[in-house]
């Protein structure tokens, strides 16, 4: 295969990502390729990623616990600490079990691969993340999409299905921001043979999860919550379930129980609402100052304030005059979104000053004009 000749294409369509280097840690000013710069575009939304409390406890687990887990959870992998931080995972979301994943795609495909023999079908939502659709792929199910949000798009396909299924969606969507009304997709399924799955990797942490009763729940540790790894929550059976049939809980090396420690830390952290509160009024900040400058971005009241553009181009261009400006703000091209909606990314966290805040929309302005 001429590798070189695919990557020149890639180029040509502005299609090519490349990675910027780090010189610190993970917080609202970062040194990034050698330059001081103002950080708009990290998961890190809660700002833990380098909070003093969550690094003293990482510290404190290596000490108990050594670095690596050393094997899978079902040989010697599974320990104290990845157990303690499940159950208070599983307490903290209201569900009956928790089950750690090392990221939110190996557990939303960890899902996708138990169920294989059980559902016929699934149905998922338009602007769902990828790992979702991998996860369909993985089974070999045909990949059926409903309307973004679209209540009706979603009850035609299902009176198209038959037998066991499975509804997923994301409940913050990660390159739009946007909300699932998790309450309404479940009244919709109330009267047929579906399991409803949401993946909150965007919103946990930060808002309230709805989790209708027998669905399926996953969620990230590695953005608001600052450290590493993933966990899926529900019926204790189902759990159980997951564990018997997971491929890639089975045959995966357990993250490292010094992250666990570190995330019971976290958890605490998130439940005292310090951080989210910083952070919600970061967003409405962000949404005020940029309707007072008449910038156009989406209707989002998440983290995640997308500026959509539509060249892939033009946002790359945008992108790189903002990093120019002391900005890292994120050019979101196809295939992460639907051709011609190319956007700025922007990413909001608690750590983020109003100033800062109002200093980027101003720049943004300014190199839009």
């Amino acid at each position: 295969m001429n590798f070189s000749k695919k990557i020149s294409d890639i180029e040509q369509n502005h299609l090519l990502r490349l990675r910027r280097v780090a010189n610190s840690a993970q917080g609202a000013i970062m040194e990034i390729d050698g330059k001081k710069i103002l950080n708009f575009c990290s998961n890190d939304y809660l700002s833990l990623a380098n909070h003093p409390k969550i690094k003293e406890a990482l510290i404190e687990g290596v000490k108990l616990y050594g670095v690596g887990s050393g094997a899978s959870h079902l040989v010697s992998g599974h320990s104290k600490s990845h157990h303690i931080l499940e159950e208070a995972l599983a307490e903290h979301t209201g569900q009956q079990r928790a089950l750690l994943f090392s990221s939110g795609y190996s557990a939303n495909l960890g899902i996708f691969s138990a169920l294989r023999d059980e559902i016929k079908w699934s149905l998922q939502d338009k602007l769902n993340h990828a790992s979702l659709i991998d996860g369909s792929r993985l089974i070999s199910l045909p990949i059926q999409r409903y309307l973004h949000k679209n209540l009706v798009s979603l009850q035609k396909k299902l009176k198209k299905q038959t037998g066991p299924g499975l509804v997923v969606t994301d409940h913050i969507f990660s390159m739009d921001g946007d909300k699932a009304d998790i309450s309404e997709i479940d009244k919709t399924l109330s009267q047929t043979d579906a399991i409803l799955m949401q993946d909150d990797a965007h919103g946990f942490g930060i808002f309230n999860p709805t989790i209708p009763k027998h669905s399926i729940y996953m969620a990230t540790l590695g953005k608001s919550a600052g450290v590493m790894g993933a966990f899926a929550a529900g019926d204790d059976d189902f759990i159980e379930f997951l564990i018997q049939k997971s491929r890639p809980y089975t045959y995966t090396t357990a993250i490292p129980p010094s992250f666990c420690h570190a995330g019971l830390m976290s958890l605490e952290l998130i439940k005292k609402g310090e951080q989210k509160n910083k952070l919600l009024a970061n967003i409405n900040h962000f949404k005020n100052i940029s309707r007072q400058l008449g910038l156009q971005f989406e209707d989002s009241d998440s983290a995640i304030q997308p500026l959509v553009i539509g060249s892939s181009n033009e946002a790359l261009k945008l992108s790189n005059k903002l990093f120019d400006e002391g900005f890292f703000v994120s050019a979101i091209r196809p295939p992460t979104v639907p051709p011609n909606t190319a956007r700025l990314r922007f990413t909001l966290s608690a750590g983020h000053s109003e100033k800062q805040i109002e200093t980027l929309l101003k720049k943004v302005k300014d190199v839009m004009a």
